[in-house]
């Protein structure tokens, strides 16, 4: 891959296991230097960390933080400016996902969802938007395609991620000129750990798919490399990576 990427400085939470380390990966292969975010998954952070300074020394830094903390966000961007100098972009992938069946929602439930879906990414963005504005970056938010098209039995994490959607827009809307925020909402790419969606039902959500078959985690990386990397004149649009389920359900 061409360094595009060369000079720039990349957040992305929630990016050292599944998804953010393939976003991780690309934008390294890119050029970019790196700021992973993880909570829990330090012994996968390190991990990649290695792997990817090995190729380049230096170039990545961990960050350990909890993002329903929302005093901390503000640190997230700050000790990452401090290491790099700059920020160029900033990948809010970071997400929680599980059922809230009506009947069954407790406040708990609602603050983890709507927290690491909807508010940590507004207080990142807001956080990060007086460095992107120097360099003239971009936010990038992982949607999905149940935001506009609500999956049963996850009713907060669908109203989260319909909450992340506008955001994106608000966003374009209020930090343009200088800051391009797009989204990319992935359909079936890798399946919760938890094994909450048995063979049947995976295999009639790929039937869904105009492709009929999963994506990669690959596959949304190079969206979100496209749109930081090779979209200077694309801003408030949310693009699908989901073999055509959306159009399909």
């Amino acid at each position: 891959m061409d360094e595009n990427l060369a000079g720039k400085v990349v957040i992305v939470t929630g990016g050292v296991r599944r998804v953010g380390a393939a976003i991780a990966r690309r934008l390294h292969a890119a050029g970019a230097s790196l700021t992973l975010h993880y909570k829990n998954a330090e012994p996968d952070g390190l991990a990649l960390q290695a792997e990817l300074n090995a190729t380049r020394e230096g170039s990545v830094a961990l960050l350990q933080a909890d993002l329903l903390d929302t005093e901390g966000l503000t640190e997230i961007v700050r000790n990452s400016v401090s290491r790099f100098g700059r920020l160029d972009a900033l990948v809010n992938n970071a997400s929680s996902f599980f059922p809230t069946p009506v009947g069954d929602i407790g406040q708990p439930d609602w603050d983890d969802l709507i927290g690491t879906n909807l508010k940590a990414p507004l207080f990142l963005s807001q956080a990060a938007a007086p460095h992107l504005r120097k360099t003239g970056g971009c936010i990038v938010n992982i949607t999905d395609i149940h935001a506009d098209r609500p999956l049963k039995n996850f009713l907060v994490y669908s109203i989260a991620k319909a909450g992340l959607a506008g955001l994106t827009r608000s966003l374009a809307r209020e930090l343009g000129p200088d800051i391009r925020v797009n989204g990319v909402a992935p359909g079936p790419i890798l399946w919760p750990e938890d094994d909450s969606f048995d063979e049947v039902s995976r295999q009639r959500i790929i039937s869904h798919t105009l492709l009929k078959r999963a994506g990669e985690p690959d596959d949304l990386a190079r969206a979100v490399y496209f749109l930081i990397a090779e979209a200077p004149y694309v801003t408030g649009q949310i693009i699908a990576v989901d073999g055509g389920r959306s159009v399909n359900i």
